[in-house]
């Protein structure tokens, strides 16, 4: 499918960033209708371009989402959109997971992928706080004490069958393409982003026998807090915080529509957790 129309967000306290979304619109407005998100249209003003809200995006036609910055700004647009555009990422942060195109390369990239592109679909988990709807997840929903050093025992149900009762710090529920974020720092496995699996992560539990999980991507994950008087913040993303006290419950769902990411060149994940991660 050859590209019309794009969207474009990006870093907007970066200096480097916004100058490379003046370079790309300067580069192919003539060829495409560009949007951009309010922040870049604000920080930039350039008259060329569309303002627009990220969530309206694919309705106005764009085909393309081009994000410009670090995994955060990827996640928080993704976040932003109920059914993902194709996201195209220009590293311009520091690790990088999700940012495949380094800056000198994102020119010709982008040229190639205006042409036609393949993506990738990648799951995300849709969250629910004592029936309310929050955002979706890309790489992780983080349940953490909300006050330092006071630690919360955590019930963890999958499929209706409680698995673990215990007392920790917090406990990550990540995707696949979290496994390489905070899960992974916690000790958990990595996971390729093709599994169809959910991570569930204790944050420093108490006992040695709570160790990780990896559950099938489609059972329903239920997390309940055991003990009064004692709160958790919930994280998605890094992105969108919540309040969790005694007698919430959070619960986990495959989300209906997953994240997509353009296929490059250099979008091999073995190749990319061995580069990222010496």
């Amino acid at each position: 499918m050859k590209v019309n129309k794009i969207g474009i967000t990006s870093k907007y306290d970066s200096p480097q960033a916004l100058e490379m979304v003046e370079t790309i619109v300067k580069r192919f407005t003539s060829q495409i209708k560009i949007f951009l998100d309010e922040g870049s249209f604000d920080m930039l003003n350039l008259p060329e371009t569309e303002r627009m809200p990220v969530e309206k995006m694919k309705e106005a036609g764009a085909n393309l989402m081009i994000s410009i910055g670090g995994d955060g700004t990827v996640l928080r647009s993704i976040s932003r959109m109920d059914d993902p555009l194709p996201l195209l990422g220009i590293n311009m942060g520091m690790l990088g997971f999700l940012v495949d195109v380094m800056p000198e390369e994102a020119i010709p990239t982008i040229e190639k992928v205006l042409e036609g592109f393949e993506y990738t679909e990648r799951c995300r988990i849709a969250v629910n706080l004592n029936g309310e709807e929050l955002p979706c997840a890309t790489n992780e929903v983080v349940l953490t004490t909300a006050r330092p050093a006071k630690i919360l025992t955590f019930r963890v149900t999958v499929d209706g069958c409680m698995i673990e009762e215990f007392r920790s710090d917090g406990v990550v529920i990540a995707t696949p393409t979290g496994s390489t974020a905070y899960a992974m720092s916690a000790g958990g496995p990595i996971l390729d982003p093709r599994v169809n699996a959910t991570l569930i992560v204790p944050l420093a539990p108490f006992k040695l026998s709570a160790r990780p999980w990896v559950v099938p991507s489609d059972r329903p994950i239920k997390v309940e807090i055991t003990i009064p008087e004692k709160e958790a913040a919930v994280v998605i993303d890094g992105q969108h915080t919540y309040t969790m006290k005694k007698d919430d419950t959070i619960c986990l769902t495959k989300a209906k529509n997953p994240a997509r990411f353009v296929v490059t060149e250099r979008s091999g994940f073995y190749e990319k957790v061995q580069s990222k991660l010496r």
